[in-house]
Parts: C-alpha cells; sequence; structure tokens
C-alpha cells in the first residue's frame, strides 16, 4: 500500500499523541476524583473535644501518637491495611456512596439545678438536638433482597465511628449509623438530666421516621444492643396494645443482633471485675493494668485500630459507660405482647461480656427464636479483630429474614 506523506504521518502522529494526553488527563482526573471522594468521610468531620468512654473501660484516654497519626495519613490516602487475625482491613466504606444528614429532636426534662434556689417552683424544660446520620449505600434503602441494617453504637456516648468499618465485611446492604444524643457529630447536652434509655428510644425512633425506613434489620454492639432491645420491647408492647401482630406484613424490624451486649449491668461489672483481678494477680503493675485488660479483653489488636481511637476522641463526657445505667437488667415483654424479632447474640471468646452476661437474654424475648454464637480468638470487638469472619456472620443471619418474618 501506498505510505502517507511526510505531513499526513506527523499529523497523525500528533493526534494520537494528543489523545493519549486526553486520556492520561482523564485518568488523573477521575484518579484525583475518587482519592478526593475517599477523604471526604475524614475531612469533613469536624474536631471535636476529646473524651473517653466505653462500656467496660479502665484504660485511659489513649493519646494519638505520631505513628497512629501517620497510620491516620495512610488511611485517609487509601494506603492503610491495618492487617489483624481476620485479614487486612481495606477500610472500602471511604470509596462507597454515602449520604451524611441530620434528625432533629426534643427532649423534655428538669433541669438539674432546678428548685435549688429559694422559692422557685421546679419546671421541666424542652430542647431541642440534632442528631447526625450516615447512610452507606443509600441507593439500596429500599431493597426486598437485602434490607438496611439499623446500626446501634456502644458506650453510652461512644459514636459510630469504630464501627464504620461493617460497611467493609457486609455487602450490598445500605447501613445506616448515626451518633446518639451526647457524643461524636450529634449535640452534647450539658445537664445529665437530658439523657435516659427511653430518650434514646425516642430519638431511634425519630431516626426511623425521617429516613422512611420501612424494613430493616437492627444491630446493636455492646450498650446499642441493650437500646435494641428495649425499642423492640416498646414496639411489641405497643402492637400488643393495638391488636397487632409483629408478624403482620412485611415491614418493621426483621431481625436482630446482639454484639457483646449483657442483659444486666451488675453482671458484666462483676465479670470484669473478677479479670481485673486475675490481670492483677498475675502482675500487680497498676500502671499497665488498663492496658493488659484492653489488650487481652477488648481489643487484641496493637496498635489500637484506628475507627476505635476515633470513637475514643469523639465520646461523649456527661452521660457515659456503665455509671449512666447502673441498675439496667433487661426483663421481657408483657404477656400482651406482640412477638418480637428473632434475634442472634453474639460475643468473642476473650470477651468481658462472658456466657453469664448473656445467657439471660434467651428468656427476655417472648419466643424461642434467640440464637448464641461465640468467635473464636476475639474480644469485645471482633469485627476489628476478624472482620471478614464478623461480616459473614452478620450477613448470613440477616439474609435468612430479609424476605418476611420467619421462624
Amino acid at each position: 500500500s501506498q505510505r502517507p506523506a511526510t505531513g499526513e504521518r506527523d499529523s497523525e502522529t500528533e493526534s494520537r499523541r494528543e489523545t493519549m494526553m486526553i486520556s492520561r488527563s482523564l485518568a488523573v482526573l477521575l484518579f484525583a476524583c475518587v482519592a478526593i471522594e475517599a477523604t471526604t468521610i475524614q475531612t469533613k468531620m469536624p474536631l471535636l473535644p476529646t473524651g473517653h468512654a466505653a462500656f467496660i473501660c479502665p484504660t485511659k484516654h489513649p493519646a494519638i501518637s505520631i505513628a497512629r497519626a501517620e497510620q491516620r495519613r495512610r488511611i485517609q490516602a487509601g494506603l492503610a491495611t491495618g492487617a489483624g487475625p481476620g485479614g487486612a482491613m481495606p477500610f472500602l466504606m471511604q470509596s462507597v456512596a454515602v449520604n451524611d444528614g441530620s434528625v432533629e429532636v426534643k427532649r423534655t426534662f428538669m433541669p438539674s439545678k432546678a428548685g435549688e434556689g429559694e422559692g422557685e417552683e421546679e419546671e421541666p424544660i424542652t430542647e431541642t438536638y440534632s442528631i447526625f446520620t450516615r447512610v452507606f449505600r443509600p441507593m439500596s434503602m429500599s431493597s426486598r433482597q437485602a434490607a438496611p441494617i439499623v446500626v446501634l453504637h456502644g458506650g453510652p456516648s461512644v459514636p459510630s465511628d469504630y464501627l464504620y468499618p461493617l460497611v467493609d465485611f457486609v455487602p450490598y446492604r445500605c447501613m445506616v449509623f448515626y451518633d446518639q444524643v451526647g457524643c461524636g457529630r450529634s449535640s452534647q447536652p450539658k445537664d445529665v438530666n437530658a439523657f435516659s434509655i427511653e430518650a434514646a428510644i425516642d430519638d431511634l425512633e425519630a431516626v426511623i421516621k425521617k429516613l422512611g425506613l420501612r424494613r430493616f434489620h437492627l444491630y446493636g454492639q455492646s450498650y446499642g444492643g441493650i437500646l435494641a432491645f428495649e425499642y423492640l420491647k416498646r414496639e411489641a408492647e405497643r402492637k400488643g396494645r393495638d391488636g397487632g401482630s409483629a408478624d403482620d406484613g412485611d415491614e418493621g424490624c426483621l431481625s436482630v443482633i446482639f454484639s457483646s451486649t449483657p442483659t444486666s449491668v451488675a453482671l458484666v461489672e462483676a465479670s470484669a471485675e473478677a479479670l481485673l483481678n486475675k490481670l492483677k494477680d498475675d502482675d500487680d503493675d497498676e500502671e499497665t493494668l488498663g492496658d493488659r485488660f484492653r489488650l487481652a479483653h477488648q481489643c487484641r489488636l496493637e496498635p489500637m485500630p484506628q475507627p476505635l481511637v476515633d470513637a475514643y476522641a469523639h465520646a461523649g463526657t456527661v452521660w457515659r459507660g456503665t455509671a449512666a445505667i447502673p441498675k439496667y437488667e433487661a426483663e421481657p415483654p408483657s404477656e400482651s405482647a406482640s412477638r418480637m424479632p428473632s434475634a442472634m447474640v453474639m460475643r468473642g471468646e476473650y470477651d468481658f461480656v462472658d456466657d453469664a452476661c448473656v445467657e439471660g437474654w434467651k428468656s427476655c424475648f417472648n419466643h424461642k427464636f434467640v440464637r448464641e454464637k461465640m468467635l473464636e480468638g476475639c474480644a469485645h470487638h471482633a469485627l476489628l479483630e476478624n472482620g471478614r469472619l464478623y461480616g459473614q456472620k452478620l450477613n448470613d443471619f440477616f439474609s435468612e429474614y430479609d424476605l418476611k418474618h420467619q421462624a
């Protein structure tokens, strides 16, 4: 064939070069957009006063060292893996579609200083608070094949940061997180009287209504499981009074998982005290006791995973830990209550929430469909210690109840 003239060859070469440059520019732009999206969650998050609260946490507030600051930077850049017993921690949620929002709630309470002045009448006050919500995979919120999961964090007052990795290990599902009033990115009242389990249930109902959740699963970690149970009991009592049934239709809560949730604060405090005493018998060094307890029974990873560091850094300071609910003990609903959703209770092998703390859940539900699962090699934060196994157990259980209420 006839060779093109020199001018034509130069023109074709220049055209190909321009095409390659445009393609490279687009690739760079796309990568930059992905990188920006990957760090949006981190960079949008305002800096908050530090505080330390956990369901049981004798350790001091974990200072974010230079090494952990570097780990944070690498996570934001999408480079960190955070390998643990369950393999790499990819933090894929940084590139998953996410919607941030807020829900306004009102709480009426008696101010803690009411009546202290001579001749003053005690009057309740009503205040409005903002609840921060974060919804991953919002386009799947109405899925009939994989219902969304409403995630309830623990504490009280340890925000959702440490549970965000659920998004990595439970694929496809929409996941709804929110920081409960008193911690994280939500309002933080200064008056302890503004808080109660009943008020927290009201807030949960408000979040469900505002987001338009018609069918969902509930997941509660530690104290979050207590909140989930009390919400479900209230619903069952209400439906019982109204003559309805939890099995009517295919709406509402389809199933529930409690993760490291005790039936009684007294039981979990007794368990923690016994474990602390055992550690003291092995080594009476008080300065290292908190760290040894954490590594043995809270989170068996070193250094502490960044999501847990973030949660502790954003924890509340007013209504926190077991001191906020010292007399709590789960009780079953009344005989007139409708059937509660089927449940699974999970705990780690080395968890300070031991068998004695969870065995009572079967008698707290008004049916026999309550499973128990112990996760080998894990402690209180099994999600961070073995995410793949943890996510598999959650998704397998929820999948059984996606289509309808089943036994």
